[in-house]
This record gives C-alpha cells, structure tokens and sequence, in this order.
C-alpha cells in the first residue's frame, strides 16, 4: 500500500492537468453567407440642393411615344458602282484593281504609241504613191496598220475606262455607297423605299441619312446574306472606302410604341446596362435599369424600366453615376 501512494498521487495529477486542458478550436468555415440591402438602399441618392446646383441637376417627365420599327446591323463603305466597274463587295478587290490599272495605263500609252507610228507610216506611204515613188499597195496597207493600230487603242482606252477611276482619286468621291448585308429571311422585312441612318461605330460622329439606291446584285451563299446598297452624301470626306459602319434600317409596317426618354437621361454601366437616375422625392435619386427598344433622333423608346409621368434626370446624370461608384468628372 505504502509503494502505491506515489502512483496513484501521479494519476491524480494527470487528471486534474488534463480536465484543465483548454478544447480544441473548430476550423473556419470555408464559405460565409450574409444578408445584404436591397438594390433599391444600394442605389439611393441623397442631394442637397447646392449639390444639385453644383452638378447641374436638371429632371423631365416620363410620357407615351412611339416610333417606326427599325432594326440596327453594320455595313462598309464602299464605291459607287457609276464610277465604272469598281468591284462593290469588298473592299479587299481594291488592291487587285489597282495593279489592273496600272497594267491597263499601260496598254492605253503603248496602243497610242502604235497609232503615232502606223499614223507616220501612212503618211509617208501616201506621199511616196503621190510623187510616183511608192506603191499603193504599200499605201493601202499602211492604212490598214492604222486602222488596227486605232481599234487596238479604242479598246485598250474602254477597257481602262471599265476599271474606273484611280484608286488614288477615291478618297475624293463627294458620293459614296454603304454595302449592307441583310440574311435572306429578314429582306422582306425591309421597308427599301426608306433612307437608312449611317453613323461611325462607336457613335463618335453624328448620324447621317442614306438613300437606296440600285446596284448589280449581290450575295454571300455561304453567309446567306443579300447586299442592299444606300448612297452616301461625303463631300466633308468624313468616310473613307473600307470603313465599317453602324446602320439602322427601317421596318415596313413597323411601329414601337413605349415610354420615352431622351437619350441624355440614359448612362451604360461597363456590362452595357442602361440606366436611369429617377426623382423619387425631393432630393432623392435612385438609380433604375432600362431597356431601350429603339432611338430615333434624340429620343430612346423603352420596353420596360420604368412607370408613366416617373421623372428622370436629363442633365447631370452622369455626374450622377459618378458620384454614385466615386468617378471624378
């Protein structure tokens, strides 16, 4: 009994050390969720009225519009067919018709030059039969030289004439045409008696109208497209031949009735979502998506996004959307 003390004094001492232990701590959650506001606190504006001042702050009332049914795609600037063989469909053909030109400059300077010496020979062959000194056979057959040598420049002269003006000169066409490929399915669909908006891509110049015009048919089989052709007014030279465009062709028949918006109130995120700032108490902002259905002029149709007589900010919303994420204007 005497030797167990020492043990059982042990054990009690690992236990009384062991309920002391503190536990082990549980590892961390590998996701955590969280409630967040709704859209509508996130996007809130609050102005005083000197800011309003500040930013220029200027609001419209929301009303009913309509506007003709178009539909947006792109085309490429290219020469008017009535500049004489110019190859319409692409503009890749250019560099191919400029070494046709210049082999077809060419012909026309040795043909002219031929008809100079058949000219001369005849000349000559006609003055030796009248001082008795030639043949006339000699004559009669410098003569048809001639008359080869002069077929032979009026057609080299016609066949540079069909590849048209120098490529050099095509920058200054006061007119030129937008090719526009349209698939087959939706030509029917296109009102062709109608002018089509033109405008640079990325709306970085103002739009222009372009009447349609007749053109040599052509197509893409394997894109399944058919070109509609429209004339365009360049005489600022403000496009070149090859420049994509942005186009809006008009619908028959077609109408879009909805709210309307001036285009000024509309700002884009980096998705591309419209938006618009609306006035929903005084000095009260929220920031609410749209969907534009169409714009004509400056004037957007909405297909949703927001209510009858809502009023939205027209000057300053984008100093708005800037000062919503902190961007400095």
């Amino acid at each position: 009994m005497t030797h167990l003390r020492p043990i059982l004094i042990l054990v009690l001492a690992f236990l009384v050390a062991a309920c002391g232990t503190k536990p082990t701590a549980s590892p961390a959650a590998p996701a955590k969720v969280e409630a967040v506001a709704h859209e509508d606190d996130l996007l809130r504006l609050t102005l005083t009225r000197e800011a309003q001042a500040r930013l220029g702050i200027a609001t419209v009332r929301v009303g009913a519009s309509s506007a003709s049914a178009t539909r947006a795609t792109s085309g490429e600037i290219v020469v008017p067919a009535g500049a004489g063989g110019v190859p319409t469909n692409s503009v890749s053909n250019l560099q191919q018709l400029s070494s046709q030109q210049v082999v077809a400059d060419g012909e026309v300077a040795r043909t002219r030059a031929q008809l100079g010496l058949a000219r001369i020979a005849l000349d000559r062959a006609t003055a030796l039969v009248r001082e008795e000194a030639g043949s006339v056979r000699a004559r009669d057959e410098a003569a048809a030289a001639l008359a080869a040598a002069k077929a032979a420049a009026d057609a080299a002269s016609a066949q540079r004439r069909l590849l048209g003006p120098s490529i050099r000169s095509l920058a200054s066409q006061s007119t030129l045409w937008v090719r526009v490929p349209v698939f087959g399915s939706d030509v029917a669909a296109i009102e062709r008696g109608r002018t089509a908006t033109i405008r640079p891509l990325g709306n970085t110049g103002a739009p222009r109208a372009a009447r349609p015009v007749q053109a040599p048919p052509s197509a893409n089989a394997v894109a399944g497209t058919v070109d509609l052709y429209f004339a365009l007014d360049n005489r600022d030279r403000a496009y070149r031949v090859g420049q994509r465009v942005g186009v809006t062709l008009p619908i028959a028949g077609g109408t879009t009735d909805g709210l309307s918006v001036p285009t000024s109130a509309i700002v884009r995120d980096i998705y591309g979502g419209e938006w618009v700032y609306a006035k929903t108490a005084p000095d009260k902002f929220i920031r609410q998506r749209i969907e534009v259905a169409s714009t004509q002029g400056d004037r957007a149709i909405l297909s949703r996004g927001l209510t009858p007589r809502a009023e939205v900010v027209t000057a300053g919303a984008a100093e708005l959307f800037g000062t919503e994420f902190g961007v400095a204007h």
